[in-house]
């Protein structure tokens, strides 16, 4: 049951993107929406130290004015979320806080169902080109599930479930399915990538889940793939299969990405022009 979304906005062109799938997704639960800025201080008092004792002076003034430009920022970004939700009818509140980014959402997300973010979130409003890790630090830390999007919308009708049997892909699929964020009337494929010689282990693992999804009013189909890349053959699959949304765990491995993430779900996230409903 989904009864609480949390948007995170930032001034990325797929902030109105995520908005919109949360509006979408609140309408068919009976929802609310939240909308999220947060001025990054970390990374404003990052940027405004440097020199010797006579220069304090000088960062204390471009740190007020990094503050109050990313305050100005989440006021405007703010107003717009307001604006677009007023004409949905859906319920929905503002909130601006100040800190780090992604621990703020971690904690607000203890009191939410699913989290809607862009690909890309940067939340140093004054350096929007700067990348930051916001993203690994939410998916890595949040106890719920995450719902990453493009910057362009589609509607949902073909979901691709990536299983491997992990504990984090039986997470990411039982989450998906109790959740329900876009109904049971879907397409559903469950794909499982092994290596030589395990098929039959796979063909078991698929047929595990697909008979749990279809209890759960869904109806599923499988498909058991060898290969060797396990990301390039589910972005391939996805393609093929022309998926809407990509369901996968977003746990690490010990060989990390420089996402610090999964070396699968950091490929998902680089190469899957669809939205992600990863969990950990």
């Amino acid at each position: 049951m989904i009864k609480k979304i949390l948007v995170a906005l930032d001034p990325d062109s797929d902030t109105p993107v995520a908005t919109r799938y949360a509006v979408d997704i609140a309408r068919r639960h009976g929802a609310q929406v939240i909308g999220l800025a947060v001025v990054d201080m970390g990374s404003i008092e990052a940027s405004s130290r440097g020199g010797g004792i006579g220069s304090m002076y000088l960062m204390q003034k471009v740190q007020a004015d990094l503050t109050a430009e990313a305050r100005a920022v989440a006021r405007q970004l703010t107003d717009a979320f307001r604006e677009a939700l007023e004409a949905t009818g859906v319920a929905f509140e503002v909130q601006v806080e100040e800190g780090v980014p992604y621990e703020r959402i971690v904690e607000d997300m203890k009191y939410c169902d699913l989290l809607v973010v862009g690909k890309e979130p940067h939340f140093f409003y004054s350096h929007p080109e700067q990348k930051t890790r916001t993203l690994v630090g939410i998916v890595k830390n949040t106890i719920g599930p995450t719902l990453v999007v493009p910057d362009d919308y589609r509607d949902i009708n073909r979901v691709l479930v990536a299983y491997d049997a992990s504990n984090a892909s039986a997470r990411a699929l039982r989450r998906f399915v109790r959740l329900q964020p876009f109904g049971t009337d879907l397409e559903v494929e469950i794909v499982n990538i092994h290596g030589k010689g395990e098929r039959e282990g796979s063909q078991l693992a698929l047929r595990m889940a697909k008979s749990y999804m279809d209890i759960h009013g869904y109806n599923a189909n499988i498909a058991g793939i060898q290969g060797g890349s396990a990301a390039r053959e589910i972005v391939d699959y996805a393609r093929q299969f022309q998926a809407d949304v990509v369901v996968a765990g977003a746990h690490s491995v010990s060989q990390l990405t420089k996402l610090a993430f999964g070396s699968t779900t950091a490929s998902l996230l680089q190469n899957t022009p669809v939205p992600l409903f990863l969990d950990n």
